[in-house]
């Protein structure tokens, strides 16, 4: 949405035009502007002045993840559900189409990087992107209760805490507890950072589709996708994690 600005308006520097021709050029103006509209949507991917559709279904749900990322990437963000009209709407009750499992690094905004506003995400952040049992329990509440279609599992590059696992070296005070949950991931990679980063998505999602009983029956029951990514420090883009499911 851009922004307002405080510059003087045409209107405000110039004489009137007389009434007739004004109400000529602005049917004009109109026929163009309408005429024009079905091509813009075309060039932007999405509807003029309407923000994305509600999701019926979890593949719909995951499309317009990636297609919210897509806009980030390319400088056109809808930015929709960022004002106070959004956040009087979903005060009484939340209803999020997906829900996160991410990264505590300070540079991966989830909600900016899939171009998405309140209410839309519910998500949970721990370093490494680890499923420990706390967040599989608020996951489960996001999904079962919440309504959630996708849950998603996103690293990022070079990610601190895989990068501290992978080397085995000492750490101050409790970080190491989050070792144990992506050991596998550094033992699969065998010293490579980048392929724990993707290894630590795909395990940490097979974690969660299996270890908890309530999110295993409505990925059964095609209610629920679990799906996972990496984002790009550099580019801003997730790129997506075959998560085996």
């Amino acid at each position: 949405m851009k922004e307002l600005t405080s510059e003087p308006k045409a209107w405000e520097q110039t004489p009137r035009m007389p009434r007739r021709r004004a109400l000529t050029w602005g049917i004009a103006a109109s026929s163009v502007s309408t005429a024009m509209i079905p091509m813009a949507e075309t060039l932007l991917g999405e509807p003029l002045g309407m923000g994305p559709t509600i999701p019926r279904t979890p593949e719909e749900a995951l499309s317009q993840l990636y297609e919210g990322n897509r806009r980030f990437v390319e400088g056109r963000p809808l930015a929709v559900h960022r004002d106070m009209g959004r956040v009087k709407e979903v005060a009484p009750r939340q209803t999020p189409f997906a829900a996160f499992l991410g990264c505590a690094d300070s540079r991966v905004p989830i909600e900016i990087v899939f171009d998405q506003g309140f209410g839309d995400l519910f998500v949970t952040r721990i370093a490494g992107n680890v499923a420990s049992s706390e967040n599989i329990g608020s996951l489960e509440f996001g999904t079962l209760l919440l309504g959630a279609k996708v849950l998603y599992v996103l690293g990022h590059t070079s990610c601190g805490a895989v990068t501290a696992t992978v080397k085995g070296e000492e750490v101050p005070g409790q970080i190491s507890g989050l070792f144990q949950h992506m050991r596998p991931a550094a033992k699969t990679a065998r010293g490579d950072v980048e392929k724990a980063i993707y290894e630590n998505v795909r395990i940490q999602a097979q974690v969660l589709a299996e270890s908890s009983p309530v999110i295993a029956r409505m990925v059964r029951e095609q209610r629920l996708l679990v799906a996972g990514g990496v984002y790009d420090l550099d580019s801003g883009r997730v790129a997506p994690v075959d998560v085996g499911m």
